[in-house]
């Protein structure tokens, strides 16, 4: 990790959990992918929260992902909670969610291109709305005069497990020739989507961003910025889809959490081991 880092932006990095993240704030991850675009070397973000930790506790693939990306950053208070208790403390939650805003408002600056793929097809056979994918681009377009839209594609579900479907997607993403890729199709399906795109368009930035394309096209809702901030936006996701949700933040994720907690002021606050007797 962190090859592509020039030497002004290498950032420590911190273990917590199965994870290492980089110790880096939202503004120095938008500076430190602008310079790497500007040396023509691409890159990986990936923002695991507690459910994909604890994921890569169990599932080699899932920490293949990790060992991968460019930059791992925390998007989770939990996460930033357990670096600071182990004295080891990362400097802010770093949100997949934001960082597509973000990025965008980076590369209008440079005038760089972005891809969104993702969010909520449009309906078959009817003459609505655009899929959100293209309702979130012209919205960042709007945001961020200078931001190019190089596509935005809404793939139907499950495309990435029909070879032809994927290829098709993945074809057109790399003849788009864009300088930063948002993926936001759900973990782990869009960072196996990201591991093609890359072999396909290796001088590109990518970033799986799970729902934010649905945010930024308006389908769905961020928490409250106090929600963030106090790291319970998992409380504001859990009310508005129990039924999917409740059996992986009630169930697993919370006991995880609460583990490493634990683990991690156990860390801090272990006595060192007595020094051996010199024979």
């Amino acid at each position: 990790m962190g090859a592509f880092l020039s030497q002004q932006d290498t950032f420590a990095q911190v273990a917590v959990g199965a994870g290492r993240f980089h110790a880096c704030t939202e503004v120095e991850v938008v500076s430190a992918v602008r310079a790497a675009l500007r040396r023509g070397v691409g890159g990986r973000i990936i923002t695991p929260n507690v459910d994909i930790l604890r994921q890569a506790r169990r599932d080699p693939a899932v920490r293949g992902y990790l060992a991968d990306a460019s930059l791992v950053v925390a998007d989770g208070m939990p996460l930033v909670w357990a670096s600071r208790l182990a004295g080891t403390p990362l400097p802010e939650r770093v949100a997949g969610s934001s960082l597509v805003r973000s990025l965008a408002a980076g590369l209008a600056h440079d005038r760089r291109s972005l891809y969104l793929l993702g969010g909520a097809p449009a309906t078959a056979g009817t003459d609505g709305d655009p899929d959100g994918a293209l309702r979130a681009a012209a919205t960042l377009a709007h945001a961020h005069p200078g931001l190019r839209i190089a596509g935005a594609h809404s793939p139907a579900y499950g495309f990435e497990k029909d070879p032809a479907a994927l290829d098709a997607v993945c074809a057109a993403v790399a003849a788009a020739r864009p300088d930063l890729v948002c993926v936001g199709v759900g973990f782990p399906k869009q960072e196996s989507v990201i591991s093609v795109l890359r072999r396909r368009r290796p001088g590109a930035w990518y970033l799986g961003c799970g729902a934010a394309i649905n945010f930024v096209a308006g389908d769905q809702h961020r928490a409250p910025a106090w929600m963030q901030r106090s790291g319970l936006e998992w409380a504001h996701r859990l009310a508005a889809e129990p039924r999917r949700l409740a059996g992986r933040y009630l169930g697993h994720d919370a006991p995880y959490a609460l583990g490493l907690l634990a683990r991690a002021t156990l860390t801090r606050y272990r006595p060192a081991p007595a020094p051996r007797p010199r024979s």
